[in-house]
């Protein structure tokens, strides 16, 4: 099975994270930000990679340390779990559409971290929310998972939406990502034979 399990120890947050790349989307998250949860909730769903997130932060401070370790440890486990890529599709790519909003996500698990974002949510709170730890979590997955990721807003105006939307796009292109393309099962997919 292709699983990754990671735990992270600083003075600001204490993070243990579980995936199974060849799950059914199952979750449990507990991170103590109660959106963010609802949020890796959705990423686990439609990428159909089990979650399994506990998180304790500095909540006194601010939710920012939780929610960028959490991304920290959550690529540092999709590296684990996926091993030396072997049979991977390597690449994925999602249009999500969600009411108001559309966002595009497409996705290299090329090992070149990289995050280009094109996306304006217009509120600086959803809730009690942050909405500027959005980018900070996609930095910090992309940067410890090594994924080249580029997300962008084609449409919205309602914040929620347009998050949701993002998270939604690249649950979707993750999980065509990490499939085994049965063609090539057994290949690592680079003319350079290394991921």
């Amino acid at each position: 099975m292709r699983t990754g399990s990671v735990s992270r120890k600083t003075t600001e947050t204490e993070i243990t994270v579980e995936i199974n790349l060849d799950g059914t989307g199952s979750y449990d998250n507990q991170t103590g930000v109660g959106f963010f949860d609802h949020m890796l909730d959705q990423l686990s769903r439609h990428s159909l990679i089990d979650f399994k997130i506990r998180a304790k932060g500095d909540y006194h401070i601010d939710d920012h340390h939780t929610v960028e370790d959490t991304g920290i440890a959550l690529g540092q486990a999709l590296v684990q779990a996926l091993g030396d890529k072997r049979g991977i599709n390597r690449y994925g790519e999602c249009h999500l559409p969600m009411d108001d909003a559309q966002v595009r996500a497409a996705l290299d698990l090329s090992a070149r971290p990289f995050l280009v974002w094109n996306v304006d949510i217009p509120t600086q709170k959803i809730g009690t929310f942050d909405t500027e730890l959005v980018r900070e979590f996609f930095t910090a997955f992309a940067t410890h998972g090594g994924i080249t990721m580029h997300i962008d807003q084609l449409h919205g105006v309602n914040s929620h939406h347009i998050v949701e939307a993002a998270f939604k796009a690249v649950a979707r292109a993750l999980r065509t990502a990490v499939e085994t393309d049965p063609r090539k099962a057994e290949d690592i997919p680079s003319t350079k034979g290394a991921l």
